[in-house]
């Protein structure tokens, strides 16, 4: 399993991501889709473990309009504000046709079928990669702002989880049942609460908010649903 930088022809331009690849050489794709925080240490780290679960794991940098190559620390409050910057600076629309475009290529680089997850701001976009691209399944932690775009939800024809925090300052209980209430008639979507956990529970470099075990349950999660749907 070893990690590189490779280029992604995007509908507006070349960007670059992060591929990691299992020990086999090849296997399934998944798409890793970043916070705001950039292709940093630790999104690099989620797709160096899912290579190691046997899938081609491609990270794409979807700030390069605003800013390539950005590797930030949310631990440290002055990259916590430029993250937040470059996120009121982003275009989720754009960014899922980004998602596409990195879908595309790594069909061609993985044995064809092709997942995708993400987390927080990713979250998000998992949810709208789910509906609006030819991913065949996804999975979506703690996305932030999904209550707000509940008509897409019916555009989800593909496996979709959707992992939130119990104690999630960014996506409280509200907004939660609104999202439970709003999927129920979808066979597609599943969704899962983890109670207790806070936003963030997968993000295994911050101490404040990492849930070790819960984090394992989501993965597990998901990679069965991977396992079901992209094998």
């Amino acid at each position: 399993m070893a990690g590189k930088e490779i280029a992604i022809n995007g509908k507006d331009g070349t960007f670059n991501g992060y591929l990691a690849t299992p020990a086999a050489g090849k296997g399934p794709g998944v798409v890793i889709i970043q916070e705001i925080f950039g292709i940093n240490p630790w999104v690099r780290s989620v797709a160096d473990w899912y290579a190691g679960q046997g899938y081609m794991a491609l990270a794409p940098d979807l700030f390069w309009r605003i800013k390539p190559g950005i590797q930030l620390d949310p631990t440290v409050d002055a990259d916590f504000k430029t993250g937040l910057d470059y996120y009121g600076k982003f275009k989720v629309d754009t960014g899922v046709e980004d998602i596409q475009a990195t879908i595309t290529a790594l069909r061609a680089l993985s044995t064809g079928k092709v997942g995708h997850l993400g987390f927080c701001l990713g979250g998000l976009l998992a949810y709208l990669t789910a509906a609006r691209t030819d991913s065949d399944a996804g999975a979506a932690y703690y996305g932030g702002g999904i209550n707000t775009m509940l008509g897409e939800a019916a555009k989800i024809k593909k496996p979709t989880l959707l992992h939130f925090a119990g104690n999630d300052d960014y996506v409280p209980a509200p907004a939660i049942e609104q999202v439970k209430e709003a999927v129920k008639g979808n066979a597609h979507i599943t969704v899962y609460v983890y109670p207790g956990t806070h936003h963030g529970f997968c993000r295994s470099t911050d101490a404040r908010h990492y849930d070790a075990a819960a984090c394992a349950l989501a993965h597990s999660r998901t990679i069965d649903l991977f396992k079901k749907t992209l094998s």
